[in-house]
Formats: structure tokens, sequence, C-alpha cells
């Protein structure tokens, strides 16, 4: 066995054939976890090489294990590869990606530096044999050979193997390398060019395990994943860390123990972000270290890119640099308790809670950066950037709105606003929001706001957390009003002033009726918290027990408020209506935007008008309460869901709010409930929305005219 550190260049110069075995897995690296990250990496010391022509820079991406086969006469060395093929077979297509696209721009020598290290010259080949320098035996081998024998220009689109995540990442990466390369002088252009060849040939390095063909290749494939514990993030950047100071001179006991924080319970324990778990000191420390570069960093990068940040970037030695991290992550750890604690809490606290409450992190680099050591940012001006930047955060939450892209644009306003002056921080960063216009970051105006929280079944559509501290934010602007403290934050049960089950104690006559009474019952007018005790009491009580126990016992101004409004009124869907505007107008005003911003996208997204839900079949009379739906021929076939008069679903005496909800829990998997659920006379739900559609745009009435309902469901049943 030879273990060595390699470059690109060493592993793939030589003309051979390295084989991904049949039983190795496919390929399964994905654009956010991997692609994404890996190209930032080379994109970064690409840039810090222009910047620095004289450096020496690297990026380390990993060990791979290789066997060689017995060496035949005649033929190309071969080798399989036991360990490490995702990264064998990225680094293979973005090579012949960047060979593409220099080759399309006229620079034919760098395209044929790149080209040598995935294609071996056809001299050296046995006749019909692929000129490939790696090559996959499982399924991914067609969309592999295609994707890296086409012929510029490519268009990935239309490849037989389109689908292939391989394709598409040789489409990421070739897209990211025109983009990078840009619209430049020649002199420019051809200078990042050659500099993006020099990092791919020689500045990525990996271990290289080479073992013989003897050579038990499952014992060291084993060892390499055995099944202990994996080290964490905070686990490499700790030994680095401590190597770097013995490095220095310093004094390795005495930083330990003094500016090492991260040995404790607290920082130990693991947190939920996205679709992984982390140490919370890893967490810290990446996002310590966006707030420090500006640049958008993956969990599994933050080892990689705070050695390169230390080495290259900081300007500053460890010694340095560790009482700075240990003073920002006390902060950071003060944050985190005082969001669990009952009492007062400031701006960037509460900021945290909510953050917490909805299980979420993207602002907390904001957060660290802000309270840089080096930058003294008053107070004053801290809270009001939080205040933007949460308004920018929640008033998407409350469209439910993807929150995929948010983390770039943070690190965006870092990386832009690095030299601003504390006086211009505010007025600048919220400049820098308000002129996002894509739907997927973009900052949603006043009347986007009030147009569907006003008949959003709020209380379905969110989550409790995020439900609850909406609510909270309500009330304790109320409290402000009049100088009291903020609400205790002790997870108060969420009500239903008119209940859920309303139909026993606040019945209402015919269908329309009961229809608009089942959409109002879970809108926001028709929410309030109150204490455990109280609520158990009143749950689905009529309106003047309700009424009188609130009045009684309840502490809450959202309550009494709505208590005081009423006076000796019913509490029907006209109250619900009203009181949902006035608690819509307390949201905005505890997450404001500029004056006269409106959040215009520019990126087309599907019309309001095109989304067709359940209830709008039930509204518009093709559906009604009560209706059973069957799922499609098959094992499913004796599985009924019920048609409710809000237009959910009630299947095996469970409520969905969706067909494919409904239909995922019938088959245990993704379903798409639109052809899964069927009527009696054999029609798809489907076709039921294609004639709603039809008739809502064919058949709909000219100016000046209006269509009854009952026009509506002709039309549609003909």
């Amino acid at each position: 066995m030879k273990t060595e550190v390699q470059t690109p260049m060493e592993i793939f110069f030589l003309p051979q054939q390295l084989q991904v075995p049949l039983f190795q897995r496919p390929y399964v690296w994905r654009e956010d976890e991997q692609w994404a990250p890996l190209w930032q990496d080379i994109r970064r010391l690409a840039e810090l090489r222009l910047s620095k022509p004289f450096s020496t820079a690297t990026h380390f991406l990993g060990a791979v294990v290789l066997q060689g086969h017995e060496t035949l006469i005649g033929r190309l060395p071969a080798s399989n590869i036991i360990d490490g093929q995702q990264r064998l077979t990225t680094l293979q297509i973005i090579m012949d990606a960047a060979a593409l696209v220099l080759d399309e721009a006229g620079l034919d020598i760098l395209a044929g530096q790149l080209e040598s290290l995935t294609h071996n010259q056809s001299n050296f080949l046995q006749p019909g044999q692929s000129r490939l320098k790696l090559m996959h035996s499982n399924k991914d081998h067609a969309a592999f050979d295609e994707v890296m024998n086409v012929e510029p220009p490519v268009d990935h689109v239309r490849l037989k193997h389109s689908e292939s995540l391989i394709v598409q990442a040789h489409n990421f990466f070739a897209r990211s390398i025109t983009q990078w390369l840009g619209a430049r002088t020649a002199k420019e252009f051809d200078s990042r060019a050659d500099t993006l060849v020099t990092v791919l040939l020689r500045g990525l390095q990996l271990v290289v395990i080479n073992l013989g063909a003897d050579e038990n290749s499952q014992e060291i494939f084993e060892t390499l994943n055995a099944r202990g514990t994996p080290l964490t993030a905070s686990d490499l950047i700790k030994n680095f860390v401590f190597q770097r100071l013995t490095a220095e001179g310093g004094d390795t006991k005495q930083a330990y123990a003094e500016d090492w924080p991260f040995d404790t319970k607290f920082w130990e324990a693991e947190v939920s972000v996205g679709r992984h778990n982390v140490s919370r000191s890893s967490l810290f420390l990446n996002q310590w270290l966006i707030s420090r570069t500006g640049d958008e960093i993956g969990p599994q990068s933050t080892f990689t890119r705070f050695k390169s940040f230390v080495e290259h970037e900081s300007g500053h030695t460890i010694t340095e640099l560790l009482p700075l991290i240990k003073q920002q992550a006390a902060m950071y750890e003060e944050w985190t308790a005082a969001a669990i604690e009952d009492g007062e809490l400031t701006v960037v606290e509460m900021c945290v809670y909510r953050m917490q409450a909805n299980g979420i992190e993207v602002l907390k680099p904001l957060l660290i950066w802000l309270h840089s050591p080096d930058r003294s940012i008053p107070i004053s001006v801290v809270d009001e950037v939080v205040a933007i930047a949460e308004s920018w955060l929640v008033r998407r939450q409350l469209l439910s709105l993807t929150g995929s892209d948010l983390g770039r644009i943070v690190s965006d306003v870092i990386r832009v606003h690095r030299e601003a002056a504390p006086t211009d921080l505010a007025a600048s960063i919220q400049s820098h929001l308000a002129r996002l216009s894509v739907s997927s970051t973009y900052w949603p105006g006043d009347h986007e706001i009030r147009l569907a929280l006003s008949t959003e079944s709020t209380y379905r559509r969110f989550k409790r957390g995020r439900l609850r501290v909406l609510l909270e934010s309500i009330e304790n602007r109320f409290r402000s009003e009049s100088g009291q403290p903020q609400v205790p934050r002790k997870g108060y049960p969420i009500e239903h002033v008119m209940p859920q089950k309303w139909e026993t104690s606040w019945p209402v006559d015919g269908l329309e009726a009961e229809q608009e009474r089942a959409a109002h019952v879970h809108r926001l007018g028709n929410l309030t918290l109150l204490t455990k005790t109280l609520n158990s009491k009143v749950s689905n009580g009529p309106w003047l027990a309700k009424r009188e126990s609130f009045k009684e016992h309840d502490t809450f101004l959202l309550t009494s408020r709505l208590v005081n409004a009423t006076n000796d009124q019913e509490w029907d869907e006209y109250q619900i209506d009203r009181r949902t505007e006035i608690l819509i107008d307390a949201l905005l005003k505890n997450f404001p935007v500029p004056v006269d911003h409106v959040g215009l996208v520019t990126d087309a997204p599907v019309k309001e008008a095109d989304i067709v839900e359940i209830k709008d079949l039930v509204i518009a009379g093709l559906l009604n309460n009560g209706t059973r739906l069957k799922s499609r021929p098959g094992k499913w076939n004796s599985v009924d869901a019920i048609v409710q008069a809000d237009g959910h679903l009630e299947v095996d005496g469970k409520t969905f709010t969706s067909l494919s909800g409904a239909g995922s829990h019938v088959r245990g998997g993704a379903t798409n409930g639109w052809y899964f659920w069927r009527l009696d006379d054999g029609r798809t739900l489907k076709d039921v929305r294609d004639a709603y559609r039809s008739a809502n745009t064919a058949d709909s009435p000219k100016d000046g005219e209006e269509a009854s309902s009952e026009d509506l469901v002709v039309s549609i049943r003909g």
C-alpha cells in the first residue's frame, strides 16, 4: 500500500483507465450539498491566485483508494476505484466542462491541457476502446460516456440522459465557469481562464491510497469507513488551530484553558440544520466564518474554508483570532440562553428566539457580524438592521415562500457592506433588500401580505411554533402601547375562538353558510393565546360561555380586546374578518417595509389564478361536503377520501389539506393526488380541475357581466 498527496495533474496525467466497479453505488452528489460548495472553493482559490499571483494556496478534497489490476502487455494500466468515486467523477466532470467552455472560446491549448487529464490519446488504445480515463460500469455508464464525449457546443437539455445527475452536474459546472469567466476584455478573460486551469491541474489535493492487486481492498475500505463517531467540523478545526498555534510558538495549554470555549455540553449538543444534524460548535464556527468572509459556506465545507481563511485571508495569527472567536462565542451563548428563559428580551435576543421557534438559523451570521468587536457598531444601529432583516425574513414566512436562497443573500449583505460606515449601514442594507426582485429572495409588500392573510387558513398553514411567535408579537405590540412587559414565553396554547368542531354549539343553516364558516374557522382573526387552564375549560363551548370565561380569567390583550370589541354581538364570520384585519395591521407594523415599497418580482412566478385547490372546487359546486373520492384502481382502491366543507379531506379519521397529502398517506410515498383520487364516474380530480380552469377562462363573463355559481357548474358539467 502506498499513500501520497497528489494533485489532479498527478492522478490523471498518465495514460490509464480508472474503473468504477459494478458494485459501487451510483453517482449521488447534488448541487446544494456538493457541486456548489466545491465550485465556490475552486472559484475562491482562483480569485486568490489572481489577486496574489505568487500564492501557492491549495484546497484539500479528501481521500481516495485505488487498487491496481495486474499489468497486461499492450493494455493501458487500469485500477479499480475502491473509495472516492464521487470525488473523482466530479473532478472529471469539472475538467471536461471547463475544457468545452475554453474550446468554444478558442483557447485550444488550455482546453487541451484539461482534455489530457480526462481522455487518453488514441494511440494508446486498443481498437474500439473508450478514450475516457475514468469508466463507470454501473447504471451511470451511459450518461457519463455521453456527456464526456459530446462535441461543443453542448445543449445539455437535449442529451439523451439529460435527467442524470452526471449530466446535470456537467451543465452546472459549464454554466458556472462561463459566468465566472464573464464578458471581459480578451486579456482579462485569458488571465482568468489560465488561472482556472492552473487551479484544476495543480491547486487541488487528494490523499491517494494505492493498493496492490493482491491486497485486501475490503479491509481497507471497512477501516476507512468504520462505524466510529465521525470527526465534526469543530473537531477538525480544533486540531488545526492547536497545530497552528504550536507552529507559531504559542502556549497551547494556556490557550486551550483560556481561549477554547467549545468543550462544554452547550457547544457539544447537536442541532438540526435542514437535513443535517451538526454540533452547535460546528454550526457557530460556520456562521462565524460567514460573518468574516461574506461567503455562503455549506456545513460540509466549514473546516476547509476555515483553514483557507486562516492561512490566506484573515491577516491574523491564531493567537490573535482565538480570543476574538471566544468573545463572540460567549455572546452567541448568551443570546441562546436568553431566548429560552422567561424574561424581557432585547431586539437581538427576540430575533434569536423567533428563529429558534421556527427552526431556522439564517440570520445568525448577520448577528455575529453586527457584533464584531473590530467594528464597534452602536446598539441602536444593530437593532435597526436586525429589525430590517427580520421583517424581510418574516414577511417571506407569512407567504410560505422558499427560504433556500436566503443564506446567500445574508452573506451578500455582509460582503457588500463590509466597509460601510455605521451611520449609513441600516439605510444601505434596507435598500439592498428592497432591490431584490426575484421570487426566491424578494421582500413582500403590505398589499400582498394583507391579501394572503385575509383568507389564509393560518392555523393549518403554519407550524405551531411559527404561529405562536406571530401571535406573541401582536400581543407584545398591544402591550407596548400601555407600557406593559413582554408576554411570557411559556408555549401557551393557540385557541380557536369559534371552535374547530363548530357544528355542535355553533351551527348555521344551509350549505353555503357551512362552507363559509368552515373557511373562516382557521383564519388569523379566529385565533388567540390562552393559558392552559382556561384553554381546557372553554375549549368547544358556545360563544356566551367562552366570552364570560375570557372576561373572568384571561390576561392576554389579544383576547380581552376581541371581547371588548364584540360587546353583546355573536362571534361570527364578520367578526373574524374584522379581527383578522386588525391583527394583520399589527403584524405589518411589527415587521415594516420602507415607505412606498411594493415588493415586485421580475421572474414571472406562477399566476395565482392558475393554482386550484380543493376548496375552489367545493365553492364552485363541483364537489360537495361529504363527497366520497375513490383511490385509483389497484391495491388501494378500497380506500375513500371524504371531502369536508372547508375543502380538506378526511382519510382513515385523519384530516389532510391537500389531495397529494391524502394520497401519500394511503400509498406510503410521494403521490400526485390529482391523478390518484377519482369520482364515482371514473373521472380523476385532474379532469375536474382542468374543466374548472377552462370554465374560468373560456367561459368567463365579459366586462360588466357577472357569472353565478350555477352558470359555472353548468358550463363544467355540460
